[in-house]
């Protein structure tokens, strides 16, 4: 009896123990079956070396066992990568073409693998023999058989290429479970439900899971044929396009994969919608936009218009709010931060967010900024998105002429877009940021239509929580936007759209504040961006004072920091050479560093001789001492202006005269006198123009 034993341990080799060792061949997309023979190709180093090491035995077995995903390849799977279950498979034959085996293998067991022994140079694991499925006759199981069969003979008349041969191995197999094997190994029915089947422990449970893949490849199959049928004869090169397309994407569908092992583009954009919050008229339109897209072959123009179209609607933020935690405190700890002085305007900043916080349902104002340039208006709405905890986008409107730059471009036309608004909003990922419209003053308008115009509804709080964008053609909801207008000048601005914001001036700095500016703000971040220390470079008050009175001539401090960035750089030039002396500049030191001063302001007198007169002047940059000079001029001759003076001011000159001349007895003067002699008035500065309703 023991030598019946020994005998039988040495026929069977270690197919007849229940558990062992033995090498395991990874296989991508390809899954072994018992009783089905297969020819493989192996290539990579590890795999080769388990094949060889199973042809070193006197068996020649080795486990193959499927790799989970389409992303790892066989040389760089782990354990954890591969399947549980799998086929032991006897190596039949071999032949060696330079560096790839060609292998012919025929399945032999399922085994479940217990524990991995080894990774390196090759795969080994300890395996155990699962049992063999054993059909047990009753109804469900004859009633599955005979399905499976009326299925496969259905199959069959559809495939006429199919050998005879094939035809009769398929119908003359009798046992169900070897006819599922070999079904599984012949149809491409996908890693997935292969596994499954490998893996199923009962013979009902095998029947099932055949019977419903042979349905879904007969589904297929007759999809097919009925493209074909109704297209045959009457198609074109484009209609024949679009028909393997058809048939690509159904058997893309059901199997759950494209050309790539990835879903369709149209079945991952249906999911991002199921799955996305949309409102419902959003949802409405984007399902029949992605019902038009799926019927389109992939190279019409129109499907890819679609397809950016419902990523455009998909991205955008139709219910996504970021968090908004408003402490008034901290509001104004963060305006004093950022900026020094404005007071006024601070306080009426807080007064804004003070109303949000009490009412969040309210709508939020509509803030517009007015300066010169340099004077904080932009960084005063990174402060306020900073409040509020909100994202912050800035949009330039300086130069637009092109309505649709705001509304977007009708899909109908090549290369269309949403407009800015709607693309910033996709860009911050919330639908209540805080939006900068920069430079409202500099919009033009041409013959493409008005962009203060379509400002009107998206700045009227009453309008804009229905704004509809010419590309999406959808209502979105704006009123949650907190918009920030900024301009220069408040005259170009029209009118109705001046009555939707809230203005807030901005005047420009006095010395004095430009001084601790300086000292607080610029100086420290120019040492900063240069590369510097305190330790390094220390600019005195004096050569501040100098460098805003006679270097810069602004109302805001952007050319004077950066005329503090030059004094700045050139002290690093010295630290680079090696010059580690601390440096201190003075106002003494301004001229050796910058070089001759740039303006000489006037300064009122108080000794200004007879003919000449003080006046003051507006500009951008700040107010300025003017000299009015005049002269009497022998031999009549009128009136003479000189200076490029306006027509106010020419008026107002005219004026004075004529007031002179009607009052002449009061100031002690013969009216003879001003007829007889001309004036001549010239203002100083003559290259530069000169008006203005105070003149």
């Amino acid at each position: 009896m023991a030598e019946e034993n020994t005998q039988n341990q040495t026929e069977t080799g270690q197919t007849a123990e229940k558990q062992f060792e033995i090498a395991v061949l990874p296989l991508q997309n390809t899954t072994m079956f018992p009783d089905t023979v297969v020819p493989l190709s192996v290539g990579r180093s590890r795999s080769v070396k388990a094949v060889e090491a199973a042809l070193s035995t006197e068996e020649k077995l080795i486990a193959c066992v499927t790799i989970k995903t389409s992303e790892v390849n066989g040389s760089d799977a782990k354990p954890v990568d591969l399947y549980e279950v799998g086929t032991i498979v006897n190596i039949k034959r071999m032949m060696r073409n330079d560096d790839v085996m060609q292998l012919i293998v025929q399945g032999v067991n399922r085994v479940k693998i217990l524990y991995w022994a080894q990774e390196e140079p090759f795969l080994k694991a300890k395996v155990e023999i699962l049992p063999e499925l054993k059909v047990i006759v009753k109804e469900e199981v004859e009633a599955l058989k005979r399905n499976i069969h009326g299925m496969i003979q259905e199959a069959l008349t559809m495939l006429p290429q199919v050998p005879p041969e094939v035809r009769m191995t398929v119908m003359s197999q009798n046992d169900p479970v070897q006819l599922s094997y070999f079904l599984a190994s012949v149809l491409e029915l996908g890693v997935e439900t292969e596994q499954k089947m490998i893996e199923a422990n009962t013979a009902d449970e095998l029947l099932t899971l055949t019977h419903a893949a042979l349905a879904r490849e007969l589904d297929i199959m007759q999809i097919r044929s009925k493209i074909a049928t109704e297209a045959q004869g009457e198609m074109d090169k484009a209609q024949r396009d679009y028909i393997l397309r058809q048939q690509l994407k159904a058997i893309q569908k059901e199997l759950g994969e494209d050309e790539g092992g990835e879903k369709a583009e149209a079945e991952q954009l249906r999911e991002r919608l199921e799955t996305a919050d949309l409102p419902d008229d959003v949802r409405k339109e984007s399902e029949r936009e992605l019902r038009r897209m799926e019927q389109l072959p992939q190279a019409a123009p129109d499907y890819h218009v679609i397809r950016t179209y419902l990523e455009y609607v998909l991205e955008l933020p139709w219910k996504k709010s970021s968090e908004e935690k408003l402490d008034l405190n901290e509001a104004k700890k963060i305006l004093d931060e950022d900026h020094y002085g404005l007071e006024d305007i601070k306080e009426r900043i807080l007064e804004s967010l003070a109303v949000i916080k009490l009412r969040p349902d309210s709508k939020s104002p509509i803030i517009l900024f007015v300066g010169p340039p340099g004077v904080g208006k932009t960084s005063l709405g990174r402060s306020i998105a900073r409040a509020l905890g909100r994202e912050f986008d800035r949009i330039s409107l300086g130069g637009v002429r092109d309505e649709s730059e705001l509304r977007g471009h009708r899909r109908t036309y090549v290369g269309s877009m949403p407009g800015r608004i709607i693309q910033t909003l996709r860009r911050v990922g919330v639908n209540n940021p805080v939006l900068m419209l920069d430079e409202i003053d500099k919009m033009g308008n041409d013959y493409r239509g008005d962009p203060a115009a379509a400002l009107l509804e998206i700045l009227d709080p009453a309008q804009n929580n229905t704004f509809r964008d010419h590309y999406l053609d959808l209502p979105f909801d704006l009123s949650k936007v907190f918009f920030i207008a900024t301009a220069n000048q408040l005259q170009p601005i029209a009118h109705p759209l001046r009555d939707r914001m809230e203005i807030i001036s901005l005047a420009g700095y006095s010395d004095q504040e430009k001084l601790n500016i300086a000292k607080q703000y610029l100086i420290p971040r120019q040492i900063t961006e240069n590369g510097l220390s305190d330790d390094q470079i220390e600019i005195a008050d004096d050569a501040i004072n100098l460098l805003t009175a006679r270097y810069t001539r602004e109302a805001g401090v952007r050319q004077l920091e950066r005329t503090v960035g030059t004094l700045a750089r050139k002290v690093a030039l010295r630290v680079a050479q090696g010059n580690a002396e601390k440096v201190t500049i003075t106002a003494k030191d301004i001229k050796p560093f910058l070089g001759a001063a740039r303006f000489y302001p006037e300064e009122a007198r108080t000794d200004l001789p007879a003919g000449v007169a003080t006046g003051m002047a507006w500009t951008e940059m700040g107010g300025e001492v003017l000299f009015i000079e005049a002269t009497s001029l022998p031999g009549g001759g009128g009136l003479t202006l000189t200076g490029q003076l306006g027509e106010v001011m020419k008026e107002s000159a005219q004026a004075a005269r004529s007031y002179l001349w009607s009052h002449a007895s009061e100031f002690g003067i013969s009216p003879e006198a001003i007829k007889e002699n001309g004036i001549h008035v010239h203002v100083p500065a003559g290259a530069i123009p000169k008006d203005g309703p105070s003149a």
